[in-house]
Order: C-alpha cells, then structure tokens, then sequence
C-alpha cells in the first residue's frame, strides 16, 4: 500500500504561483509513475500532469508552459506559475503502482485564485 499525502493549496491572486508537494509512503518501491489531477466544482476530475518512467513528463494543454511537474525521492512536486481562476479546484496526487491495489490518490488539496 502507498500512501499519498498533499499539501501546500491555499488562495492565491491571479498571476501567483504556488508549489504543491504530495509525499509517499509506505510500499514506494512499487511507484512506476506519479501524476496530478484536479477537480473543479461541478467538472470532472482531469490530468494535470503526469512524470513516468525515465522522467518522461505529459502536461494537460492548460498546463503547458506555466505547470512543472518534478519528483525528490518520494516527493512529488506541482509548481504552478500564472494562475487564474479556471485553476481553481481541488488538486489531487495519484500513484500507478506495479502491485495491487494497481493505483492511489491522495485526499486532496484545495487552490483557490482570485482574480
């Protein structure tokens, strides 16, 4: 089992940034890819960003150019750079994982922009 935990949401005004951490634990070695996904009110959960294997990163088209996506050890990063308010959502930290249960999500964070 893998356990995610995110922090480091908060509110913040349009043009800001913010960096989100999500720490691993438990059963890391069984880590093949982590990513980022979000939920905006009365949307569905989407990808963010993902970093798999050798590094190789893929980024959502609204991502592109002001998301980065970076991992230390078991600590995987979201640095988010011109925010607007459609960036608005609960941001969630997923694993994919070589062993059963097959995947994990944290519980979530919430980033608030203002305009």
């Amino acid at each position: 089992q893998v356990r995610l935990v995110e922090s480091g949401g908060g509110l913040v005004q349009a043009g800001g940034s913010v960096r989100l951490s999500c720490a691993a634990s438990g059963s890391t070695f069984s880590i093949n890819a982590m990513a980022w996904y979000r939920q905006a009110p009365g949307k569905q959960r989407e990808l963010v960003a993902r970093l798999g294997s050798a590094s190789k990163t893929t980024y959502a088209d609204s991502a592109k150019g002001r998301f980065t996506i970076s991992r230390a050890g078991n600590t995987v990063y979201l640095h988010m750079n011109s925010l607007q308010p459609e960036d608005t959502a609960v941001y969630y930290c997923y694993a994919d994982l070589d062993d059963e249960p097959w995947y994990s999500w944290g519980q979530g964070t919430q980033v608030t922009v203002s305009s």
